[in-house]
């Protein structure tokens, strides 16, 4: 028979002060969002009269349409490269246990201790020799180099939890390890693939520094470059910055919960193996 102690009450009490910091941020930013200009009152005081007006100016000023579109464009096209690359150099790293395969793997673990700033004046170089400065391809290079590490760590992860068995009975009936590979075991990483996804898609649409750094000077823009715009010496339009950044949330969270049942799966097997 289950009682309510005071334990649980503990509980539920750091739970709801848990949720209300959460939610503190997210209410100042829709707040201020909806908030006149002319409206000089504190952050914490609710919004008597909102408006929309700031995301219709904020689109225009920002000019937020073309950022999206190429903050879509290099998150897509990254992620769908680092996903390919990862999954397929985790298959062989995780299924074989050969020594060559632990130094391999160790070493694409190097790629997660050493800070990517360390590379930076280096890369930046590179692309300047390739002429892909200003261009979108630049950052898309960059990611896939970037994310591949981590994102293999997942899957391989993810893959010596996962049984043999189908790629055994795979083998019986004739198919080659990238034929049990392609029919068999990518569609059982599907939790770790929607995970790996989501988390990459984050880090590359939220990334400030390296589109400054790489298309610094050309029309092109991401949103985190674009919405800083809004930033001057002297003065800052917060209520414009707010609702930017109210628009930029939205493809991402979008992705997030049509997704979300699959990245729950993906950490709960991560966490079992």
């Amino acid at each position: 028979m289950n009682r309510y102690t005071r334990r649980t009450f503990s509980l539920e009490l750091l739970m709801v002060a848990i949720a209300l910091v959460v939610a503190f941020p997210l209410y100042v930013l829709v707040n201020l969002a909806v908030r006149p200009p002319s409206d000089t009152s504190s952050p914490l005081r609710p919004t008597l009269a909102p408006t929309l007006d700031n995301f219709t100016q904020a689109w225009q000023q920002g000019a937020l349409g073309g950022a999206l579109a190429n903050s879509a464009l290099v998150t897509v096209v990254s992620v769908l490269i680092v996903i390919a690359i990862s999954a397929l150099a985790a298959y062989p790293l995780a299924r074989v246990t050969a020594r060559w395969s632990r130094g391999i793997f160790l070493l694409i673990m190097l790629g997660l201790m050493l800070p990517f700033q360390l590379a930076a004046l280096p890369l930046y170089q590179t692309m300047r020799d390739l002429h892909l400065l200003g261009s979108a391809w630049a950052l898309i290079l960059f990611y896939s180099g970037l994310q591949v590490p981590f994102t293999t760590f997942l899957y391989i992860g993810f893959l010596r939890a996962l049984p043999r068995d189908f790629e055994d009975a795979a083998f019986i009936d004739g198919c080659t390890s990238w034929e049990a590979f392609r029919h068999v075991v990518f569609p059982m990483l599907k939790p770790i693939t929607v995970t790996a996804i989501v988390l990459n898609a984050v880090s590359i649409w939220n990334d400030f520094f390296t589109p400054l750094l790489y298309l610094s000077g050309s029309t092109q823009q991401t949103v985190p470059v674009a919405i800083s715009g809004f930033v001057g010496q002297y003065v800052s339009d917060w209520n414009l910055i707010f609702a930017a950044l109210l628009i930029s949330m939205i493809p991402i969270l979008v992705v997030y919960f049509a997704l979300q049942r699959s990245i729950i799966n993906g950490f709960a097997g991560g966490l079992k193996g």
